[in-house]
Order: structure tokens, then sequence, then C-alpha cells
């Protein structure tokens, strides 16, 4: 099953000095503002976002719907389909999406080792 694009959420400490490290390791600027604390970059297909104040962990995330240059994909399997199925399958949902909602929402679930994966469906 496809779960989208995939990137790194960063958390960092310092959301400028740790921009001008990863351009120094040739990633760019994809997404996001500097001043509200998050920026998505990308470096040939590997994509991470920089979160400052806005994540407890670093964390993987996927987006449903996008691919790896956050542009919209044709088809896609929507989070609330992804939810459905891992419900199923007996994962523990935290922040479950409103089954009965259409469009951007997200859930996270937790690996054995406490990885948190996050779902971010943006279309």
């Amino acid at each position: 099953m496809a779960l989208g694009a995939f990137s790194n959420s960063l958390n960092v400490s310092d959301i400028a000095v740790s921009l001008s490290f990863y351009e120094k390791l040739g990633f760019t600027k994809l997404a996001g503002e500097l001043d509200q604390g998050w920026l998505i970059l990308t470096n040939d297909g590997c994509v991470i976002g920089l979160f400052q104040g806005m994540l407890e962990r670093n964390t993987m995330t996927f987006n449903p719907g996008w691919d790896q240059n956050g542009q919209p994909v044709g088809e896609f399997k929507d989070i609330r389909e992804l939810q459905a199925q891992y419900k199923a399958d007996g994962l523990e949902i935290l922040n479950e999406v409103d089954e009965s909602s259409k469009g951007p929402a997200s859930f996270i679930v937790v690996d054995p080792d406490g990885n948190p994966i996050l779902f971010d469906q943006h279309v």
C-alpha cells in the first residue's frame, strides 16, 4: 500500500542554525516559514522537515496524496482508509481522524520502540 511522500520531521532547537547546517549538506527549501518555526527541505528526492517547538521527538512522516516534491498525485489511499486499515490490524491510533470528514487530516501511530509515525494528508 502506497503511503505517500516520506520525510523525516526533525525536532530542532534553533531552526535558523539547523537551516544553515542542512543547506551546507546541499538541502534547499521546498516549503515552510522560518518565522513560523517550520521548513521543508529537499535534496535529490530526500525530504526533511525542520520543526522548532512543534514536535516532542523526531518523527517519520508520510503524506498521502503527495509526491516527494510536495505535489498532489492523481490517485491515493485517503488517510481515513489508512486509519481504518491500521485499526483493523490492531494498531493504536493517536489523534484519530473523524472518518466522516473529507480532505486534510492527520493521525499518529507509535512503533514498538516509541518512535512516532505521522500520517499527514494535505489534500
